[in-house]
């Protein structure tokens, strides 16, 4: 592991002061010589927090475990190593007509990565979340066993280990069904919206209608323009390509600049471009699936454009009854504060349920916003916007944090007390020794003092 870095994506914190190989990991498990929090698994890197690293122990590198044992090019069934990444994935099924029923803003998380967070995309509304598409894997724990876990088979860790950010054991393997579809090409209608009330107007019929639904909203836009934004919507394309394209764009950030790039006034130049170029057609086009789902993996390493102290990236969920008052008074923070996004993202989730036990999404509304880390300022943002969603009756996503309070951890998933029963005492994180056992501890602290 030597010169390696395992950052997370925000690199807002430091990276991990340790790291190990599965192999070594899978040995000290078998053995029952695993000390307590001393392991978590770590993919790839695209956590944007401390989910994805451990200070008090070693993260183990998954990535070796890369391997595709088996497709079904009649059901869509296929079993993999969890280190594969869904870019590989997509490659592999792509030529059957079938790719992955939920994927995220990125191709290069791991297969583990995608089942511990339980992430989602943009079509929740039809498919729910990554975790809804599992039909099994194998977990290793500390016991020293291998346990089988699916609906059936040891259901609790099925549901505690899918949006259980590796705190339950290291997943070696798992079992996806994907869907078919006609092509991997997408038909993309962009809808320019005026504001937020056009939006919200539009969102619920977008999503009957289509596959895929996002919209991008010009934060930075204040006034009359205030909310404003493009509506994106997209179908697989009936005659289109069956071969996956190669995996990541042909720019990259080759070096860590020493200043954020992204300052507000080249953000407002390329909002007004942006919007300018993606909304001037209202015509559907057909295009290449790489560039409506992972148009950031284009430019590899972007992230260094936010400078050496990394970006923080916020997303909350609000119910759909508040997310008219809330959405709006979370972009007017944002502004206030002076600061700007350079992706903000919203769309509508849907009511499709989990099967996790800790799972983000929820039926509602969720805004996405990047910030460029200025220290105490920035903090005092994200904590307002805290508010304002947990206020809104919301939830704040835990795998794209690296600051929030226990409070707000809490509020955002009250039965979080069932995963930590369900967690390998030789596993944790820095965020849940940051929220959940922040919690546990002063939670027992009051009991003994009574």
């Amino acid at each position: 592991m030597a010169g390696e870095r395992f950052d997370s994506f925000g690199r807002a914190t430091p990276p991990a002061p340790h790291a190990i190989g599965v192999d070594d990991a899978i040995v000290l498990l078998k053995g029952g010589q695993a000390r307590q929090a001393s392991l978590l698994a770590y993919g790839n890197g695209r956590s944007y927090g401390d989910s994805c690293q451990n200070e008090a122990g070693a993260v183990v590198d998954m990535r070796p475990l890369n391997r595709i044992s088996s497709f079904n090019a009649e059901t869509g069934l296929l079993e993999a190593d969890t280190g594969v990444l869904l870019s590989d994935i997509i490659a592999h099924a792509a030529p059957y007509g079938f790719f992955p029923a939920v994927v995220p803003g990125t191709q290069f998380v791991t297969l583990g990565g995608a089942i511990a967070n339980d992430v989602h995309g943009k079509n929740h509304h039809r498919r729910g979340t990554f975790g809804c598409h599992v039909e099994s894997f194998t977990l290793l724990r500390s016991d020293g066993r291998t346990y089988r876990c699916s609906a059936r088979d040891n259901p609790r860790l099925f549901r505690a280990t899918i949006g259980g950010m590796g705190l339950t054991g290291l997943i070696l393997s798992a079992s996806i069904r994907l869907m078919r579809v006609h092509s991997l090409d997408i038909i993309e209608k962009v809808t320019p919206f005026r504001d937020l009330g056009e939006f919200f107007d539009l969102a619920e019929a977008a999503d009957q209608a289509n596959e895929y639904a996002v919209a991008w909203i010009d934060q930075l836009a204040g006034g009359r323009g205030s909310g404003r934004g493009l509506l994106f919507t997209g179908n697989h394309a009936e005659h289109g390509s069956h071969t996956a394209a190669r995996a990541g764009g042909n720019f990259a950030v080759p070096f860590q600049p020493p200043f954020n790039v992204l300052s507000r006034p080249f953000l407002s130049a390329f909002n007004a471009a942006y919007r300018w170029k993606k909304g001037r057609s209202a015509t559907p086009r057909q295009i290449g699936y790489q560039g409506f789902f992972f148009p950031l993996d284009g430019v590899r390493d972007w992230n260094r454009f936010y400078g050496p102290n990394g970006l923080f990236q916020h997303q909350s969920v609000v119910p759909e009854e508040a997310a008219r008052e809330a959405v709006p008074a979370l972009l007017a923070a944002a502004r206030r504060a002076g600061q700007g996004s350079f992706l903000t993202v919203l769309k509508r989730f849907g009511g499709v349920r989990s099967p996790a036990l800790l799972s983000f999404p929820r039926p509602g509304y969720t805004l996405t916003l990047d910030f460029p880390n200025r220290g105490a300022a920035t903090l005092a943002l994200l904590d307002e916007l805290d508010r304002i969603a947990i206020g809104a009756g919301g939830a704040v996503n835990p795998y794209k944090d690296a600051r929030m309070s226990a409070a707000t951890f809490a509020a955002s998933f009250p039965e979080w007390s069932r995963l930590e029963a369900q967690r390998d005492p030789a596993f944790m994180s820095g965020f849940w020794a940051r929220t959940a056992k922040d919690i546990d501890l002063r939670k027992r602290g009051a009991e003994a003092a009574e």
